[in-house]
């Protein structure tokens, strides 16, 4: 894989699965960009790889612009975890993880989807973890956010496939494009729906997921 001349950012870059990453993309031949709260790792893993450290704290979003935006490669890679029952869940933890894991990649894809639009290449890897797709008992926030960086993941998959379609074309040939049902979902049928789960014959329906999508996912 040779990526000279591609620049990457690569966040929670100064430990763990982030400086595999800063690594490996520094071997490929990228310059890197190493993001990380911990002022010493990010500039450590960044000495190392010949890239440039940036410490910053990702749960605060007036730190993204401070980032470069000029980046071809974004690797979202920054998490932490905590432990507990929800009823002793820590709200403000709960809060802290999803501003770290979701708000944050969020607000880099953002900053930096401009200049990938512009160049025409462009790649996002968000490190998500089995917990995207599974839960377990007593990590309410990590799974919650795990999940919600999957769906913002298929987001930016979507829009990124998408870019350059011209706007009046986006509902027949992106929006309906595997919908077996060339039209758009009524507000009335999500009502009507959300109403039938609260009727008397649902009480056995729970943690699942009712698709209301014309037949997309059968596609």
């Amino acid at each position: 894989m040779d990526l000279t001349g591609r620049t990457a950012l690569v966040t929670g870059g100064g430990s763990g699965i982030g400086r595999a990453c800063a690594e490996a993309f520094a071997v490929a031949g990228a310059l890197v960009h190493v993001a990380d709260i911990d002022a010493e790792s990010a500039k450590s893993v960044a000495d190392a790889v010949g890239g440039v450290p940036h410490a910053v704290d990702l749960t605060a979003a007036d730190t993204v612009p401070a980032l470069p935006s000029a980046v071809d490669i974004l690797v979202n890679s920054a998490g932490t975890q905590h432990i507990a029952p929800l009823e002793d869940f820590p709200p403000a933890r709960f809060e802290l993880i999803q501003r770290l894991m979701v708000t944050a990649p969020f607000l880099l894809l953002r900053h930096c989807l401009p200049h990938m639009y512009r160049h025409g290449w462009g790649r996002v890897v968000n490190i998500s973890s089995v917990h995207g797709l599974r839960a377990s008992p007593f990590k309410s926030a990590y799974v919650a956010a795990k999940h919600g960086l999957e769906g913002l993941s298929k987001v930016a998959a979507l829009e990124g496939a998408a870019h350059g379609i011209p706007p009046e074309d986006v509902v027949t040939d992106v929006l309906l494009g595997r919908s077996a049902i060339k039209r758009l979902i009524e507000p009335a049928e999500v009502a009507a729906v959300a109403v039938w789960l609260c009727g008397p014959h649902t009480g056995y329906l729970t943690g699942a997921s009712l698709p209301l999508d014309g037949g997309w996912g059968a596609s």
